[in-house]
């Protein structure tokens, strides 16, 4: 066989040399592209250890939040807008003015709910919140609104108060040289303006976070007593929510370590969440009336009655969001993106405001028609709340005309046991900031059972013979206070 002409010997060579430079330059190419990929893997660890521009140091006891906003300045700026006053259909609140005083020193306050529908007066008759309830104002607020509420003027308050309307925090860690469990108990039992010497800021950044991972944490320990509670009446023992809670949980539970119903136990007015038995409604008052809880008399039927808070977290605890792993921070703090950065909004503030980014983020449908879906429930749950107040406030004079009438004690004693009843779970809706949204059906329930309690009691009225219905308690669910599945956001 017969050796190939030189000429293509030659071309086979050339070929073959451009075949090398070839590998050679995409080999040195596929090296540069993995060394740049490593770097950069290296450069976003190195920002995941310090994820902003660092130009104060924050430690454990910086409780100021403008000093957090230098290295926050996005969120910090979101956090002074709560400022903000708007109303929305059925909630928010209108900047009202007033003459500042030297008692009272603002000059814009929110509407008051007394005047709106004086029905409260007379469901609260005897009790602070008589003498003044307004609607509620953003967090910037919340720390000046109650020391400066008429209410201090009808029952001086303890300083378990300030659990939900101070940045705490560092506040139990110097009482308590420390530990925060113990200056939460000596706090507790100081009158309310004397510890109030002890705060200077509403809820800030510290509340919230770790200062040196920004991780969100729980700092109140009344939360933490009740989380444990709630968690070992559905078989879990020894829980720690900062240990054991997801992230995603974690985003409802910085909020619903103060958005809930509470009471203060004992003289020492220690700050308890009535979480025993669970969460629902029926649960909370088995726990009430197990421990024979009161908050007062009431001023005209002589019942023990109880005063719901904002039972929020409770809710919202009922409902569709919460059963799909939608956590507060996804709807009053929706992820938003400024520049090629993505953080939360920290302008808290109702979804209804911020429809685009806390609602159409999951559901895809017109702003108009989201904005109609919510005013149509909260409709429907203001329609029902009013048909209960007109029920209760007819029992509470009938209940006082038969007082005034000489009707004996014991005859009188199990109908205020119905207005007891039927006056907490009306008021648990009306306390709770959604007007029925954040779990529904759950609040038209409520209100439907409120309205039928009282109108028990006042057939009962009648007819001492009469053998009123109570629903059984329900068991504490398991799914209770927890995400069945992370939400997608």
């Amino acid at each position: 066989m017969s050796a190939a002409p030189p000429a293509e010997a030659k071309g086979l060579r050339r070929r073959l040399l451009a075949l090398y430079i070839a590998v050679g330059l995409v080999s040195a190419l596929s090296i540069a592209l993995l060394i740049a990929l490593l770097i950069n893997i290296s450069q976003r660890k190195q920002e995941a250890k310090n994820p902003f521009f660092r130009v104060v140091e924050l430690t454990d006891d910086t409780v100021d939040p403008a000093v957090w906003g230098k290295n926050f300045p996005l969120q910090y700026d979101g956090y002074k807008r709560t400022v903000d006053q708007v109303r929305t259909r059925y909630g928010g609140s209108e900047a009202v003015p007033r003459t500042p005083s030297e008692a009272d020193p603002r000059s814009v306050v929110a509407q008051s709910r007394l005047e709106e529908d004086p029905r409260l007066k007379t469901m609260w008759a005897g009790y602070a919140f008589s003498k003044d309830f307004r609607e509620e104002r953003g967090h910037a607020h919340m720390l000046s609104d109650q020391t400066f509420t008429e209410r201090q003027q009808v029952t001086p308050q303890p300083g378990t108060c300030l659990n939900c309307h101070a940045s705490m925090y560092t506040a139990y860690k110097k009482v308590g040289e420390g530990d925060i469990t113990k200056g939460f108990e000596k706090l507790n039992a100081m009158p309310y303006f004397e510890a109030r010497k002890l705060v200077e800021h509403p809820v800030a950044c510290i509340d919230c976070h770790e200062p040196s991972t920004m991780q969100l944490r729980v700092t109140r320990p009344a939360f933490m007593e009740g989380m444990a509670r709630l968690k070992a009446a559905q078989g879990v023992q020894g829980y720690d929510v900062n240990r054991d809670a997801t992230r995603q949980e974690m985003r409802a539970f910085v909020c619903g370590q103060c958005h809930d119903e509470y009471y203060f136990q004992g003289k020492e007015k220690r700050l308890t969440y009535p979480w025993d038995k669970g969460l629902k409604i029926e649960n909370i008052l088995a726990y009430y009336e197990e421990n024979g809880h009161v908050d007062w008399t009431h001023a005209d039927t002589g019942a023990k009655v109880l005063k719901a808070q904002h039972p929020e977290f409770e809710l919202w605890n009922q409902g569709l969001h919460a059963r799909s792993g939608v956590a507060c921070a996804d709807c009053h703090m929706p992820y938003q993106r400024v520049g090629a950065l993505k953080i939360s909004d920290h302008h808290v503030r109702s979804p209804l405001l911020n429809i685009q980014r806390a609602c159409q983020t999951c559901h895809h449908f017109p702003e108009s028609e989201l904005r109609a879906r919510v005013e149509t429930i909260q409709e429907r749950t203001f329609y029902l709340r009013n048909q209960a107040m007109d029920a209760l406030v007819g029992l509470i004079q009938d209940v006082k005309a038969a007082r005034e009438a000489g009707r004996p004690e014991a005859e009188l004693a199990p109908v205020l046991a119905l207005q007891r009843r039927a006056q907490f779970m009306l008021d648990f809706i009306e306390a709770e900031n959604s007007m029925g949204f954040h779990a529904p059906q759950e609040a038209v329930r409520i209100l439907a059972e409120s309205m039928h309690v009282s109108r028990q009691g006042q057939i009962l009225l009648r007819d001492p013979k009469f053998q009123p219905q109570l629903p059984a308690q329900p068991p504490a669910r398991a799914t209770d206070a927890s995400t069945e599945k992370p939400a997608s956001h």
